[in-house]
């Protein structure tokens, strides 16, 4: 209970009886006091929900109702009716000598964080965008590890979305990914679009029911994976998610998990347009961020895409005017399902050294299918690895789009950055499981990458390193790139800014927090969300020196260089052709933070 020292005079009893209500100000702190059915209730002036004041409002019957949206108050407690609101905040008042006292500081309930980890469940279950922005800058602004969040989302969206794994889930991975190169007010907008994606995946949805494990954890790793590959060949989803859940409770690594479904994700190439397995490897991501405690039900979500998925080697893409899938057969060992071929090219190659021919890029961006699957073939027999191998086709698939024409149709955009995220997607699993199935992912997106080369006639060119530099303080080129976002079509001229940066020294850490707000501040799309972390995590593993030429002499510095570029350049180039937006989702995130801060939303 508050003392009586914690009470400050706020308006005398004749003159609050007689008008009903009366606005002060205590410590700073707007009051709406009432006088109703014959009792003395003070609460914040500011509607939680958009901060109308309350003060204009309706009591009646015990219920305070904002003219503005309509929100509903119990006055006495200030629990709201409606959970698209928030509760407001009352306040202990006390009569002494006629005079109405209220206590401005009251001890809270919940502390913040508790608070806003409940109303991020609201937000969530209600898919309340208003409500997940004011909880995600709540709860970081409350000190709380974006992790946590996360992983109440990751949840949220494996257990209440039938479908499985989509793109709400696949943008909170995304966010988490990239969240560190963030500045501080764009990392909480971050976690704002990741859980708000989630939510509305999720509205409307039925829930899952989960499949068991099966009650024997003593079946062999390779008999396992052998029954869960032969249910995802049938699209049997239940069958597939007992295997997977009982990969899970018997303790199988990490490594065999993502070897268990790289496996079933590329028994048939390019699932989806390569959403399968880019789902699958965001899911391993998330589980970094989030624990992998989470990991039976998240893995599970990824059983109903892998089912249901399109094949690309029923299309008639991969079969005309060159069948491409008879090319993986004959490396793979007889059909697409197959590794034998591929095994046998890994142990010719043991104890070999693989350097990347000089004109092995040129093959896979050429237009000779043949080509590109024999240098890839020769490469596993001269000892490449597949981690090796999918940072060359990563690369390659991050040329085609910083060389996308702009005379193409918009919509190839997509085309060009499914195949790049896909190769990213098998340059990750490649990273974390060594098992044969990796190499089928690289073939694919190879392939992939070869189907993609109209889009690039005539390529757009890639500055050369050093071709930019003006001696510009490199902030003012930053400035300059995200003008470019505010205006359609400066496509070449964002992918030439970012070249320009680099060519003038420009720190990449502030390059990343510019193409970070760049793309926080728009509605942002799930491709060019996706865009981004994939481009984030190519540049990376560029800039710590993984991929490139090892010969002898300059070339090698100038082509680890042209590395950590492309995947900037090719972002860049992306993200101004799908801005500038509305920014809905921006003004929201605004109207939050102010309402968290207390700060006025509407005045006369």
């Amino acid at each position: 209970m508050a003392s009586t020292d914690d009470f400050r005079a706020a308006v005398s009893v004749a003159d609050l009886e007689e008008t009903g209500r009366e606005l002060v100000s205590i410590d700073g702190t707007p009051l709406a006091v009432f006088h109703h059915e014959g009792e003395i209730r003070a609460v914040n002036n500011r509607c939680p929900h958009m901060g109308f004041p309350l003060v204009e409002g309706t009591v009646d019957n015990g219920i305070l109702t904002c003219h503005w949206h309509h929100a509903r108050f119990e006055l006495s407690c200030g629990d709201t009716f409606d959970p698209w609101a928030d509760d407001v905040q009352t306040y202990p008042t006390e009569i002494r000598d006629d005079t109405v006292y209220v206590n401005p500081n009251p001890p809270r309930e919940l502390p913040p964080a508790e608070h806003w980890a409940d109303r991020l469940e609201t937000g969530l279950e209600e898919n309340l965008r208003l409500v997940v922005a004011k909880s995600t800058i709540g709860l970081l602004d409350a000190g709380v590890d974006h992790r946590e969040p996360t992983a109440t989302t990751l949840e949220f969206g494996a257990r209440y979305r039938e479908s499985g794994w989509g793109s709400g889930l696949t943008i909170l991975g995304c966010m988490a990914n990239v969240i560190d190169d963030l500045a501080p007010e764009d990392r909480k907008r971050a976690l704002y679009t990741g859980v708000r994606h989630v939510a509305s995946d999720c509205a409307g949805e039925p829930p899952h029911f989960d499949q068991p494990s099966f009650s024997t954890e003593d079946v062999p790793f390779d008999r396992l994976k052998s029954w869960f590959r032969d249910c995802v060949e049938v699209r049997d989803r239940d069958g597939a998610e007992r295997c997977l859940r009982t990969a899970v409770a018997s303790g199988r690594s990490e490594a065999e998990l993502a070897e268990l479904i790289v496996a079933g994700a590329t028994d048939h190439p390019y699932l989806s347009t390569g959403h399968v397995l880019d789902f699958a490897n965001t899911a391993f991501e998330s589980l970094e961020h989030a624990g992998w405690d989470h990991a039976d039900r998240a893995l599970a979500s990824l059983v109903e895409p892998l089912v249901t998925a399109s094949r690309s080697d029923e299309r008639s893409a991969w079969r005309q005017p060159v069948d491409l899938v008879a090319l993986l057969e004959d490396v793979y060992g007889g059909d697409v399902s197959e590794t034998r071929g591929l095994e046998a090219l890994v142990r010719e190659g043991v104890d070999e050294t693989w350097t990347p021919p000089e004109e092995f890029q040129a093959i896979l961006l050429g237009d000779n299918p043949e080509a590109v699957v024999d240098a890839l073939a020769d490469a596993v027999r001269e000892g490449a690895t597949s981690e090796a191998l999918a940072a060359e086709v990563a690369h390659a698939a991050a040329t085609r789009v910083a060389q996308f024409g702009t005379a193409n149709e918009f919509s190839d955009w997509n085309t060009v950055h499914h195949t790049f995220t896909y190769a990213n997607a098998a340059h990750q699993f490649a990273r974390r499981t060594d098992a044969v199935e990796c190499y089928r992912g690289v073939f694919d997106a190879a392939l992939n990458v070869y189907l993609d080369r109209f889009l690039n006639t005539p390529p757009v060119p890639i500055p050369a390193v050093g071709e930019n530099e003006t001696d510009r303080e490199p902030d003012a080129i930053l400035g300059d790139l995200l003008e470019t976002f505010d205006t359609e079509g400066e496509v070449n001229e964002a992918g030439r800014l970012v070249a320009e940066y680099f060519d003038c020294g420009g720190d990449a850490a502030a390059l990343k927090r510019t193409l970070g707000h760049g793309l926080l501040r728009e509605d942002s799309g799930f491709h060019t969300l996706q865009s981004l972390e994939a481009a984030f995590r190519q540049f990376d593993l560029a800039d710590a020196g993984e991929g490139g030429d090892c010969d002898d002499g300059s070339g090698p510095a100038v082509d680890l260089e042209r590395r950590r570029r492309v995947p900037m350049i090719a972002t860049a180039r992306y993200m101004a052709a799908h801005f500038p937006t509305r920014r809905e989702a921006e003004q929201t995130f605004s109207i939050a933070s102010r309402l968290n801060r207390g700060e006025t939303i509407h005045e006369d």
